[in-house]
């Protein structure tokens, strides 16, 4: 007789929890269950180049292309309509830097986001592109000039990617070396 009471009784428990489940999982498939976006970037390197993805602008993302033999790092954003890139973006980091490119530079890149100020006059992507040089211990940061209307139609030509701030992460790091607009 008592055997019988807790044999049901873990079957009630059983049969609540999986009731309880069950209505999280509706909820979730049905939409009604708050929903974090996730955003994901990637980025992966073969011999001389690297290359990494970052959002720009919401559903809208960039794919850097660094070259680590001429210190090129270029940009292109994919249009949401078109279907085609609409975006074409610039810098030479070495340059930038001060990177000589006959000490065979050691490059690292990735992406990352924050939220810069945006004025009316210019508007960045919400990504920001780091890359280091490892052999001399300087980093900065790029970010792509942007405007909702380049992923329409393009904006014609290939536009610089803006040098944000450098430093050095070697050493020390001795504070913000230089600061774009």
């Amino acid at each position: 007789m008592f055997q019988g009471r807790k044999t049901r009784h873990s079957i009630g428990w059983s049969l609540g929890i999986g009731i309880g489940l069950g209505v999280v999982a509706v909820l979730m498939i049905g939409g009604v269950w708050p929903q974090t976006p996730l955003h994901a970037t990637a980025t992966d390197r073969v011999d001389s180049f690297a290359m990494s993805s970052g959002l720009v602008d919401e559903n809208v993302e960039a794919v850097y292309f660094l070259d680590f033999l001429t210190g090129d790092l270029n940009a292109v954003v994919m249009g949401r309509q078109s279907g085609h890139f609409t975006g074409y973006f610039k810098a030479n980091v070495a340059a930038d830097m001060g990177i000589d490119n006959a000490k065979n530079p050691r490059y690292m890149m990735i992406t990352g986001t924050v939220d810069l100020r945006r004025s009316s006059r210019l508007q960045y992507s919400q990504a920001v592109v780091y890359v280091a040089e490892v052999t001399s211990g300087k980093v900065a940061a790029y970010a792509i000039p942007w405007s909702s209307g380049l992923q329409q139609g393009g904006q014609g030509g290939v536009q610089p990617l803006i040098p944000i701030a450098s430093t050095r992460f070697r050493n020390g790091v001795a504070g913000i070396a230089k600061s774009g607009s």
